[in-house]
């Protein structure tokens, strides 16, 4: 069953059994204990939030709702009996240490009693329901099969595997082409693919052959779509290309690609640079206007040398441009091509305390604004690191797609600053990719508060 489906279920099963809890509690308290509704109305309030609490408690810690417990009713009794008496011991408790309010004892019994008479009723209207909504297919679609062959087979366990509410009914295929048996068995011919669908009650038919292969599917698509029949075709991609790929359409030309970038969409783009300038004019006014002289001038007293150390950088389509940053480092000859190191001599004592607390990176606010970078994407890298790690890392310069970040998905997840393993670079440019292909101006602002987040919290990495 699809793991998605299966958690609705599990979430709707939870939702009922919660309801009935609260209602034989309100139903207890309106009978039994009506001349305490207002004198202690807070303290009756707390005990109704407890009861829920613990039973999501003892339920999640006993497994009651597990796959396994929630279609069958013996399995679901001996769970629930096990979470009942917990929480029935929970429910002692509470009422042993709370010396703060009156229960009457028909409170307690109802109580003890209608809740597991409840959940019992609960869960024979749900399985009810359930085998009643089963046996009419509302939770999956017969499925035929065209074409016995390596894709199919593919198919069939991936509709097996993650379920997708598909249901394999057998192939269809000329019996001359199977020199193997199969799990499933061949129905028909594929001519007669129709005719399988209608005797074994199949909505939907999978074709690995293409039209190209069998002019007779063309045939086949119509007589589908009148007998209200869905047809899907599977094309052998994998034989192009070993890896996910995306469709797109220009009008009616289907266009395949690699990979999604949802910001190569112009409206995508336009929200994105929206936001940069927005954010980063707000910086600059508020912050960067009274930051910038007085760090210049703590650099300045400090050590000889410009207050900004401008590099030239890899950014979108491998252009480079001028990164702008405070210096932290006294001026020498290795800063083009070496990484800043724990301990490294040539960090100066503010440059310490600029690199910790990330301050160095403000004046690349500028850069974004002047459109060179982004305040969330992959960080740009030296010119010599983009060189070298792109001759020994395969997908290394896909990351160039993208305007350079102030900070990013692979920052916030634990890789920023030096990287002094190829491992950790490939798992850089892995979060790198996976920002590209799944961005969206939320993750953005996720991002964002991670990054400060990180930074009040203090960084390993931060040096």
């Amino acid at each position: 069953m699809n793991s998605r489906f299966l958690r609705h279920l599990q979430l709707t099963l939870l939702a009922m059994d919660l309801m009935a809890i609260n209602l034989v509690f309100f139903t207890a308290r309106f009978f039994f204990q009506r001349e305490m509704l207002i004198e202690a109305y807070i303290e009756y309030t707390y005990f109704g939030v407890y009861l829920t609490v613990a039973w999501l408690v003892v339920a999640f810690s006993g497994n009651v709702y597990h796959e396994r417990n929630i279609f069958s009713f013996e399995l679901f009794a001996g769970r629930s009996t096990r979470a009942f008496l917990y929480f029935l011991l929970m429910i002692c408790g509470f009422l042993f240490f709370s010396h703060f309010f009156i229960i009457s004892r028909l409170f307690i019994a109802t109580i003890i009693c209608g809740i597991p008479l409840l959940l019992a009723c609960n869960r024979f209207l749900y399985l009810a329901i359930y085998h009643y909504f089963k046996k009419k297919d509302f939770f999956s679609q017969k499925v035929v099969v065209l074409g016995y062959n390596d894709l199919s087979r593919r198919l069939v366990d991936y509709l097996e595997e993650d379920g997708v509410n598909k249901e394999v009914i057998g192939y269809c295929e000329e019996v001359e082409n199977i020199h193997e048996l199969s799990r499933y068995p061949i129905l028909g011919n594929i001519n007669g693919a129709l005719d399988v669908c209608k005797r074994y009650g199949a909505t939907e038919i999978y074709s690995t052959i293409v039209p190209e292969q069998n002019p007779g599917i063309y045939r086949l698509i119509q007589k589908a779509d009148q007998n209200c029949i869905r047809f899907r075709i599977v094309p052998d991609i994998g034989a192009l290309v070993k890896r996910q790929v995306y469709i797109d359409y220009l009008n009616e030309i289907p266009v395949m690609s690699l990979r999604k970038e949802p910001l190569d969409d112009l409206g995508n783009k336009i929200k994105k640079r929206l936001f940069d300038i927005v954010v980063s004019s707000l910086v600059t006014v508020f912050i960067l206007s009274w930051l910038i002289p007085l760090i210049g001038l703590l650099i300045k007293l400090e050590s000889k040398g410009p207050v900004f150390f401008r590099q030239q950088r890899s950014g979108q389509d491998n252009k480079s441009f001028w990164c702008l940053k405070f210096r932290s480092m006294k001026v020498n000859d290795n800063a083009n091509t070496m990484q800043a190191t724990r301990n490294d001599a040539r960090i100066t004592k503010l440059g310490q305390f600029l690199r910790r607390t990330s301050l160095d990176e403000f004046p690349q606010f500028l850069n974004v604004l002047m459109g060179d970078m982004s305040i969330v994407g992959p960080r740009p890298h030296m010119l010599k690191h983009t060189d070298d790690y792109s001759k020994i890392i395969d997908e290394y310069m896909i990351r160039q797609f993208l305007k350079p970040g102030i900070t990013g998905w692979a920052q916030v997840n634990g890789f920023r600053g030096e990287t002094r393993t190829l491992d950790q670079m490939k798992k850089r440019v892995e979060y790198d990719l996976w920002y590209m292909e799944n961005w969206n101006m939320w993750l953005d602002i996720k991002i964002m508060f991670l990054t400060v987040f990180n930074t009040i919290k203090g960084e390993e990495n931060a040096f």
